[in-house]
């Protein structure tokens, strides 16, 4: 069983360097801002999801690998449209100047809607995943993406900026734009090892992957006001600055950090109550929330 995540991260950077493409007599610009997008660093979470889940679901993650591409490409994409001055107008991603900055606005546009399209060729395209389980896992992930997921809680976070929620509004607004694509690559690392959707084991994957995900967003919360731009290598206080809505903002630090450890605890039973423990989805829970950038 693997447990090693520096394996299954070198397993992971070399799958997305196989599905990237690397020349185009029409578009080496876009290319290049695509690879600097999703090679210039990122924890790797949900790809590390995907696999994991399938591996519990008693899958070979390998057989997951294209999937985990998948969600890769679309989270890079969401960051490099995020970062944009239309957006939260960051110039600083991972580290480096944003994709934007690097290589022009058109061009990071173009690379974010080329990664959007290049997730879905990379699972259509698997060859180890059966035609019905493709299917369902494009629905899953264009669900966890747009308007219903990702994009459409990224629009509400823009619409309540300088606006006060209540704690249960900024719950739905991050179960969408952060939890959505955090609880559907556990749902597809399962649906890569052929899981059955209706059982209560694929459900109790889908709910830890929703208190994860929510956990999460309160721990990234957290880091923007406590950390600095060095170490989370983005800039800090950037939420504070847009008078967006935070956990930190409406309950507090302590009980944010609070918050958070309770989510993980109630996610962690979730996987001990349904015999989905492993030593790669217990390390990768707490490293999402136990973390420091």
């Amino acid at each position: 069983m693997l447990s090693d995540l520096a394996y299954l991260q070198l397993q992971l950077e070399a799958s997305l360097q196989q599905h990237l493409p690397t020349s185009s007599q029409i578009a080496q610009p876009m290319l290049d801002a695509m690879s600097y997008a999703v090679m210039g660093g990122g924890k790797r979470l949900r790809p590390m999801l995907v696999c994991a889940s399938c591996e519990a679901f008693g899958g070979d993650y390998k057989a997951a690998l294209p999937a985990s591409c998948a969600f890769e490409f679309i989270h890079a994409y969401s960051l490099i449209h995020d970062d944009l001055p239309a957006m939260d107008d960051d110039e600083l991603r991972h580290g480096r100047p944003s994709t934007h900055v690097a290589f022009g606005e058109a061009n990071a546009i173009l690379a974010g809607d080329s990664l959007h399209s290049l997730a879905f060729q990379s699972i259509s395209e698997a060859a180890n995943i059966s035609p019905t389980s493709k299917l369902a896992i494009i629905s899953l992930l264009s669900k966890a993406a747009g308007w219903p997921g990702m994009s459409g809680g990224q629009c509400l976070d823009i619409e309540a900026e300088g606006k006060v929620l209540s704690l249960e509004e900024l719950e739905i607004l991050h179960a969408a734009k952060t939890g959505a694509l955090i609880r559907s690559s556990l749902e597809v690392g399962a649906l890569c090892a052929e899981a059955d959707s209706n059982s209560a084991a694929f459900k109790a994957i889908g709910e830890f992957g929703a208190k994860i995900g929510l956990a999460f967003q309160v721990v990234d919360d957290i880091l923007d006001v406590t950390q600095t731009s060095e170490i989370l290598g983005k800039p800090a206080g950037s939420d504070e600055a847009l008078s967006k809505n935070t956990f930190p903002r409406l309950m507090g630090l302590k009980e944010s950090k609070k918050k958070a450890e309770d989510l993980l605890q109630e996610a962690l039973a979730l996987l001990e109550q349904h015999k989905l423990k492993t030593p790669l989805l217990y390390t990768l829970a707490n490293r999402a929330i136990n973390r420091t950038f």
